[in-house]
Parts: structure tokens; sequence; C-alpha cells
């Protein structure tokens, strides 16, 4: 994150003070991903879920559960599977004998923070029961609807390589997700680092190290914060810009939704936070775009056949639109 070199209009230094306590104790269990968990400390000011991916072993699964330990709230995990049932992420109405009435026993997606591992192993039918709750943070059984806690945030993981026994996921459910981010290789340098806390502590990670530093209402004061960063015109249009071009360039078959220029918007807000800034900057439209459009565009067949990766087309055509001074 960048100094900061002027005053503030907004207040920011508990924020950053707390963003900073997260990334202290998510570094005690993970070596490097430094962008990963600001993009996850991100979603966690403007209330939106993350899809993360990468192959096995580089600490997904480890870098959400050490998180969702910083912030003191419920905390559930689900393993999707072929044969997971909406009721089994949901709830089910089970009868009662005493009353001879039916009583609805929640399922594990009523928490605040959920990790979905592995989220590309269940069926188009168990993925539509989280429709309703990603968006609306809402579940309705029977008739019945059932509010969600604050926070709400769902972490899913899966594996882009290992293609057996997986489902792609709806379009509709992929804009639902606030960012995807592509967990790559640590450096040699962090993976040394990694084997010699692994010796050091002789075994697995222990999570009870990570202490909470955030509960729900110091989240919601955040988000209010986040909500007063200031826009300025031009970056508007400028995000404007961008998503119509994702719906106008020649290499993209499926351009990005309206949602995705609403989720640029408050993505930008909270990172300039981050940042100990109180106003977005262009940079930060262009920091946050690849994890915002990555898994919301689909490109032509022929760009893909060719094997062009996404960012890259991402990249050009950001580039492709003048920046604002």
């Amino acid at each position: 994150m960048e100094e900061q070199l002027f005053e503030n209009r907004t207040d920011l230094d508990k924020l950053a003070t707390s963003a900073e306590a997260i990334r202290a104790e998510v570094s005690k269990l993970v070596v490097g991903q430094d962008r990963m968990v600001n993009l996850l400390i991100t979603a966690i000011l403007c209330d939106g879920h993350v899809l993360i991916e990468g192959v096995p072993g580089v600490a997904k699964t480890l870098t959400a559960k050490a998180l969702s330990k910083t912030i003191s709230a419920g905390f559930s995990r689900i393993q999707f599977t072929p044969d997971l049932m909406p009721s089994d992420v949901l709830g089910t109405s089970v009868f009662n004998m005493k009353t001879t009435d039916f009583d609805f026993k929640k399922g594990p997606i009523f928490s605040n923070i959920i990790l979905i591992d592995e989220i590309n192993r269940a069926p188009a039918k168990t993925q539509s029961s989280l429709f309703e709750v990603m968006e609306e943070r809402q579940v309705t059984i029977d008739g019945q609807t059932y509010l969600m806690g604050k926070p709400f945030m769902v972490l899913a993981t899966q594996n882009p390589v290992e293609q057996e026994g997986t489902y792609r996921l709806p379009e509709a459910q992929l804009d639902r997700f606030l960012f995807k981010i592509d967990v790559t290789y640590p450096s040699r340098k962090e993976e040394v680092q990694m084997l010699y806390n692994h010796h050091k502590r002789k075994g697995a990670p222990d999570l009870s190290v990570i202490n909470a530093v955030l509960d729900p209402e110091k989240i919601e004061n955040f988000r209010a914060i986040v909500q007063n960063i200031h826009v300025e015109d031009k970056i508007i249009d400028y995000i404007a810009a961008i998503v119509e071009q994702t719906r106008n360039d020649r290499s993209v078959f499926l351009g990005a939704s309206p949602r995705a220029a609403v989720a640029l918007l408050s993505a930008s807000k909270a990172y300039a936070a981050l940042s100990a800034r109180d106003f977005v900057t262009p940079e930060d439209i262009k920091e946050l775009a690849p994890a915002i459009f990555r898994h919301r565009i689909i490109l032509t067949p022929e760009k893909e056949m060719e094997g062009v990766p996404t960012d890259e087309v991402i990249t050009n055509l950001i580039n492709a639109i003048e920046v604002p001074r």
C-alpha cells in the first residue's frame, strides 16, 4: 500500500490499523500471498464474496480459515461434492412429534463467514441454492424467509487443473462473486520461509495462534467509512467506459454486467481506504479490474483456442481507455 502524503478528510486511522492487524495475524501461518490477503480485506469492507482459484497446496483454504479467525463472528465450512444436496447447504424442515409441526433446521450456510471448499464439485442443482443467499442475504424455505446475520461472506475455493468430477459454475453465480483471485506459486524465498516455519512449529499450522481483531460492529463502522470515500465524476465515467469496452472488445464474447460496474466502484473505494486515501484514483481501478472481470467476461472461441489469458485481454481493453487526469 502506498505511503500517505496528505491530510485526509476522512479519518482512516482505525481502519488502517485494523487492516494491518489482520495482515499480521494471517502472516503467522501464511507466507506471502499479500495480494490475496489485501483483496480479501477489501472484500470484507465492501460486503462482497470471493472466489479463490489455484492449484492444490498454495494455501487457499488455509488463508481463508486464517482470515476468518481474525473476525469475532460465526464460521462454517462446507465441502462441496457431487452428491451434495441443496438441503445439505440451506437446511431442511423436520417433523416435530411433540408439536405435530415442522421445525426448520438451519444448514451450515447460516453463519457469518462461510468457506466452501471446491465449489465446482457440486452440480447445478446445489449451486442454485446459493443464488438467493449470496445476492439478497436471505434464504426462502417452504415460503418462509430467513435473514442472514451480518457480516455474511462466502469464500469459495476451486482447482483450475483437475476437471474430472467438476461442474462449470453458472454465469449468474459467478457474477455474484466480487473478486476471483488467482493464487500462484510462492517465490523461492517465500517457500524457504514456509519450510522454515513448518520445521520450527514441528507440525501442521495451528489456527489457535490467530487472534480476532475485528467484530461485526467494527466491520459495519468501517463499511460506513468506506461509503464516504470520495469518487470524482471522471472516475465514475472511467469505470463506465471500461465496462462498456468489455462489451465491445472483439476478443470478448460476453462482457461485464452492470453488477460488475457497481462492484468495481465499491471495491475501489475500499481499496483506496486501505491505501490510507479518502479518494479513488485511476490506479485503484486498474489494480482491481482483473479480479473484478476475470470470472465475468467470456472470451471468443477463437481467443480461447489460441490460449490467450483472460487477464491479458482485460489489460489490453483497459489500456484502450483514456486515463482521466
